[in-house]
């Protein structure tokens, strides 16, 4: 059994990285549902506590996704070897608690697209994290990186200034920071076998996570059920099935199947669909700080990913 199962999870990493027309519809859905998740996040915490709304909505997608796997491939898809459980459970508890999780508190103060564009500095954490562990990346993606850097120095900007909360930009970069090294963690580490079951176990470890951070803060204290508003439900689900069951099951699953600098791709495109909805729905403002360090660090991250995919 030890034997088949070594066997089964080199086969993933000789063939799962081609890119197939799956890993394009996959890409495409992180594209757009990922972008829209910041305004949906926006929306939801204008009334509803972060951690305990961001821990209910992993929780609630992991649940799902458990039955679908189970109804789908039969309940033999959901075992883990308990190094692959741990594997998640660590994967969940970056990507889901940190990297989500932050993201949501600081929404409570900072506009949904700055946050978007802040967590667009993903794939330069990433190269720093490659860096770290022996890889020498090329001088265009070292300089990409440096690009990238100062756009987030122009997009602190208004938090240094007080026209946004310091706190929010500082938390988003550290979500950034924290959302990288789970998905280094990912392309590293083995995790259960079907890829959807172990993204269910990521959103349950990371959900479960967010909702006992939330205890612990107090806010069901100041639970409100009659203050909730129709518009924060609405977008809660939304982002429960949407944000959660199909977008980041798409991403968990081409983290195992595809190149980790094309699936870095989506740092790109996500801001500019969370800037465009955030401006359209939430009249958000463009300011001077937003568009020039946003256009910054969209450039430099497509120059590290172009640099990266050429390599």
């Amino acid at each position: 059994m030890r034997t088949s199962e070594t066997a089964e999870s080199k086969k993933p990493q000789s063939a799962a990285r081609k890119v197939t027309g799956a890993v394009w519809v996959a890409l495409a859905l992180v594209y757009v549902l990922w972008g829209s998740t910041y305004l949906g996040i926006r929306v939801v915490v204008r009334t509803m506590p972060p951690f305990l709304s961001a821990g209910t909505r992993f929780t609630a997608a992991g649940l799902l996704l458990l039955g679908l796997v189970a109804w789908r491939y039969g309940p033999a898809a959901l075992r883990a070897t308990r190094a692959q459980a741990g594997a998640a459970v660590l994967v969940g508890l970056l990507l889901v608690l940190g990297g989500n999780g932050l993201v949501v508190l600081a929404e409570t103060s900072i506009p949904s697209g700055l946050a978007a564009l802040l967590v667009a500095a993903v794939p330069m954490w990433l190269v720093v994290l490659r860096s770290a562990t022996g890889d020498r990346p090329a001088l265009p993606t070292v300089g990409g990186v440096l690009l990238g850097f100062a756009g987030l120095a122009v997009l602190t900007g208004p938090g240094i200034s007080g026209a946004v909360r310091l706190w929010g930009v500082l938390l988003v970069l550290t979500a950034s920071v924290l959302w990288s090294l789970g998905s280094f963690a990912a392309s590293k580490l083995s995790l259960p076998g079907n890829p959807f079951t172990g993204s269910a176990y990521q959103m349950l470890a990371g959900g479960t996570g967010g909702i006992l951070v939330g205890l612990l803060r107090g806010e069901h204290r100041a639970m409100d059920w009659a203050g909730y508003s129709t518009a924060s439900w609405l977008a809660l689900g939304y982002l429960i099935v949407f944000g959660s069951l199909v977008a980041f099951t798409a991403y968990a699953w081409l983290l195992q199947r595809a190149p980790l600098s094309l699936v870095a791709t989506y740092a790109y495109v996500n801001p500019v669909v969370a800037v465009a909805l955030g401006a359209l729905v939430l009249d958000e403002a463009l300011t001077v700080p937003i568009l020039v360090g946003g256009a910054i660090v969209v450039v430099a991250v497509c120059v590290i990913v172009s640099t990266e995919r050429r390599g």
